[in-house]
């Protein structure tokens, strides 16, 4: 058994038999469960306002109260026969290629749980393609993909996320993206107090000051808004990146964008 799925059985067994979900990676070499696939400009991190593809996988190994994307793995507020689709590698890449954006954005859900349903995807494209994948941290990439990413979006959850420590802190991916250069840590802000777990984990990992942002919860531009002023200090303070999610400022809380 793979190391994303045995992640997720732990975690799952973690949290209860009453919550408990499976991983829904499909078993077959090829083929990938995807919740959406979009055109847009990238919302977050340091590649923002980037023409992109975004290839949103199915599925998470962390239960984030703030998600705004629960539709990839909450199957008691969801259908998942009707959020998730199984697609072949070579669909998967039919559809990227047809598309004008040569940027494409892996995220999900947790997507390193299908990194090896992905690799002969991002090989068929890594040629005329960049690629960014978003991911909480919590699963350590192989060394086949790793040398793929052209930027690595790292954002681990901090306590604000309700995801129990255990669950949320894993020390060896995480000090496994510290040490690459292409890896910016991007943290959830919800309140002034959130900073310091994130000063914590930059001392614990040695994270250099210029690879993490800070970026505002919220869904929508006035909650960002809000948070965004006194975080800009913050961020002038520590030597740290002032994060945003463009998408919702500009469209606000919808999907496909």
């Amino acid at each position: 058994m793979s190391e994303s799925a045995n992640l997720v059985n732990a975690l799952d067994n973690e949290r209860g038999a009453e919550e408990k979900s499976e991983t829904g990676v499909s078993p077959e070499a090829d083929a990938l469960s995807v919740s959406e696939i979009f055109e847009s400009v990238q919302g977050e991190g340091v590649n923002i306002g980037t023409p992109s593809m975004f290839l949103r996988l199915a599925f998470c190994n962390l239960r984030c109260s703030w998600c705004d994307t629960k539709y990839t793995w909450d199957w008691q507020t969801y259908r998942r026969e009707d959020e998730v689709e199984t697609m072949s590698s070579q669909a998967v890449i039919s559809l990227l290629r047809s598309r004008q954006p040569k940027n494409i954005v892996i995220t999900g859900g947790e997507p390193l749980l299908q990194q090896r349903q992905l690799l002969p995807v991002i090989r068929d494209l890594a040629a005329d393609h960049t690629f960014e994948v978003e991911t909480a941290g919590t699963i350590t990439p192989s060394n086949d993909l790793e040398g793929l990413i052209n930027i690595w979006n790292v954002s681990p959850k901090l306590a604000n996320s309700n995801n129990s420590f255990k669950a949320r802190h894993r020390a060896e991916p995480l000090m496994r993206f510290a040490q690459m250069e292409n890896a910016f840590f991007k943290f959830v802000i919800q309140a002034e107090g959130d900073i310091q777990e994130v000063l914590e984990l930059v001392n614990e990992f040695h994270i250099p000051n210029t690879r993490v942002l800070l970026m505002p919860e919220g869904i929508d531009a006035v909650e960002l808004q809000k948070k965004s002023g006194w975080l800009a200090q913050q961020c002038i303070q520590h030597g740290f990146r002032l994060g945003y999610r463009l998408h919702v400022a500009l469209w606000g809380n919808k999907r496909g964008v």
